[in-house]
């Protein structure tokens, strides 16, 4: 309890300043234009992260998504009601309401994931062609999608965008974003509630950092540079169309913490 104790107390202070917040979406461009670099001139060693079917990647990023919502719900789900109660000090409806409000950033969230890994299917279906190893020429229906062109053991080739890129990148600036809340939320010392939100942090931080370190991998080993680039842009255009403009006006989640003005100390967006 103590060792959690700690390390949460650690990470609380190394988030209160904001430069994570500030400097993570200039990371993750960076890592794009740098990964790609090395990956177009053969610079990059042999190693297990370059295989797609390492542990990561197939228990981690291919449901990245439900790992991000399996720990964000609760973890925006207590820390919203505490902050409502001893901050706002709020009833416990108008907590209640709050943190439903809270929580519907996690449905716009998947709405937007939803949309987007469709559109990127849609494209690359679009913009696609099918060859099949061992056909002399071309069938006379060849397969029109990408579904169909893999059950027909053939090889699509179209402009697939940087899923990964996107998704990742979108999951760590949502998850960072969210434990803003922690900056304004004030809990007892060696409480039950405090343990359970220092566990939360630190699964939390963990994860951000998986995604970071499989959005690198991502970067250095797969893709080719304009399907990354479109990927993480796309990723930081909905973390800053939602958190940096949307979710500032009155029907909207809201940002973690409520009614703190997005230029002020508590969020350091601007410093």
């Amino acid at each position: 309890m103590e060792r959690l104790e700690r390390c949460g107390r650690r990470l609380r202070a190394a988030l209160a300043a904001g430069r994570v917040r500030r400097r993570l979406p200039w990371l993750l461009l960076a890592v794009v234009l740098v990964g790609s670099a090395l990956k177009d001139n053969e610079l990059v060693p042999e190693t297990p992260m370059q295989n797609k079917h390492n542990p990561l990647n197939v228990y981690f990023v291919k449901v990245a998504w439900a790992w991000t919502l399996w720990l964000l719900l609760p973890f925006m789900a207590v820390t919203t009601y505490q902050f409502a109660k001893s901050k706002l000090h709020y009833g416990p409806t108008k907590s209640i309401l709050l943190v439903l409000r809270r929580l519907s950033a996690l449905l716009v969230g998947t709405a937007i994931w939803y949309i987007c890994t469709g559109l990127f299917l849609y494209i690359e279906n679009l913009t696609g062609t099918c060859s099949i190893p061992g056909e002399s020429s071309q069938p006379h229906h060849p397969p029109a999608t990408k579904q169909q062109c893999l059950q027909a053991s053939g090889v699509w080739s179209g402009f697939d965008i940087s899923g990964h890129c996107f998704l990742l990148s979108y999951c760590a600036l949502l998850m960072v974003e969210e434990l803003a809340v922690l900056e304004g939320l004030a809990t007892q010392q060696n409480s039950k509630l405090q343990a359970v939100i220092d566990g939360l942090l630190v699964s939390l931080c963990l994860l951000t950092m998986v995604w970071v370190f499989m959005f690198l991998c991502t970067a250095l080993y797969f893709h080719d540079f304009s399907q990354k680039l479109l990927g993480v842009l796309i990723g930081l255009t909905a973390w800053y169309g939602t958190y940096r403009v949307w979710y500032l006006k009155p029907f909207s989640p809201g940002l973690p913490l409520p009614h703190v003005p997005l230029s002020s100390k508590k969020y350091s967006y601007s410093r």
